[in-house]
């Protein structure tokens, strides 16, 4: 039997939800024999497959790389999971919407800077008009709300997509828990 090609992708977000995944503890030793863990921040792997089965996607869409890297993971997932309250609504990182980029930009490289403030013209990446949801720009299958959902809900639902069912979450889990 091949097992499963899963991925987690982390854009705009604090990587909680990847640390609640980490907290499956032992359980990842069990689905170990189930997936092959084929991209994520865990792992080593610099490009994204040509297709996952399942993919979670930690992190709002805030800048042009994480818009250019959820387009891509779309186009080579079957299964697209938002997993966080990040992913789902924008949650924290949507924080910043009601002011303008420059602003933000400003902010963040000018007024807080003690040496050399300037605003960063190479490495980070331009930020978007505004930080939005996953599903803002692409098509998700599964919604994992929570800040960050507990490792019993991430283990819970990737078990039942493994076993091809869609996991109702409807008492596992709300926004902020």
């Amino acid at each position: 039997m091949s097992k499963a090609k899963v991925a987690t992708v982390w854009l705009d977000g604090c990587s909680g939800c990847h640390m609640s995944f980490l907290d499956m503890d032992e359980r990842l030793a069990g689905l170990a024999s189930k997936i092959d863990l084929v991209y994520s921040p865990l792992v080593d792997t610099k490009d994204f497959p040509e297709m996952a089965d399942v993919t979670l996607v930690e992190g709002a869409v805030s800048s042009t790389d994480d818009l250019e890297k959820i387009r891509k993971v779309r186009a080579h997932t079957r299964i697209l999971v938002s997993l966080g309250d990040c992913a789902v609504t924008s949650n924290v990182p949507a924080m910043r919407n009601r002011f303008p980029v420059q602003a933000v930009m400003d902010r963040a490289y000018r007024e807080n800077a003690q040496l050399n403030p300037q605003t960063p013209a190479e490495v980070v990446p331009a930020l978007l008009g505004k930080s939005i949801p996953v599903h803002e720009v692409v098509a998700v299958d599964v919604f994992i709300p929570g800040c960050p959902p507990s490792a019993d809900t991430i283990h819970f639902a990737v078990s039942e997509l493994l076993e091809g069912r869609v996991p109702d979450l409807s008492s596992r889990t709300r926004f902020g828990i």
